[in-house]
């Protein structure tokens, strides 16, 4: 004999719909929320870093690195990364999670290429039994020298 739902294509849909509504509703309330870190350095007001690759000067080193204060604990964090600049460049990026030790983890390391006015995020979660005190994302590099005077935008969200 066949079920009651099988006899009803609304009965279906209806359970198919809830079955689909809580499955995208599960994932969301695992995200949890996200809010941006701020520079160091920044202005106090933006969480979004504007930076141009550059060789240094002869007295000094060039500032590839930006960091980011984590001033609580956080799940994950989310890194993004957009280039700035009217013409297609390829950017050497790096980025670190630096700890309340002393010690850091390298969490991503390529050549990436955007269209200009593009870019991406990585998502990193948080290591167990590790605090996150700056989350760091160098662009440039002596290796790669072919970004140099290319613009870019970068920030960085720690998520729970």
């Amino acid at each position: 004999m066949a079920s009651p739902l099988s006899r009803s294509p609304l009965a279906l849909a209806s359970l198919l719909g809830v079955a689909l509504a809580s499955s995208l509703a599960t994932p969301a309330a695992l995200a949890g929320s996200c809010e941006f870190l701020s520079p160091v350095g920044g202005d106090g007001v933006s969480p979004i870093v504007t930076k141009t690759i550059s060789t240094g000067n002869p007295l000094g080193r060039p500032n590839w690195n930006t960091d980011f204060y984590v001033t609580k604990p956080y799940s994950s964090y989310k890194l993004f990364f957009t280039a700035d600049s009217s013409k297609s460049a390829t950017y050497p990026v790096e980025a670190y999670l630096k700890f309340t030790d002393g010690s850091n983890l390298r969490v991503f390391n390529a050549n990436i290429a955007p269209e200009p006015g593009t870019g991406g995020g990585k998502d990193v979660p948080a290591v167990p039994g590790k605090q996150v005190s700056q989350v760091n994302i160098k662009v440039g590099s002596g290796d790669n020298m072919a970004a140099t005077g290319f613009t870019y935008r970068v920030s960085v969200q720690g998520c729970r």
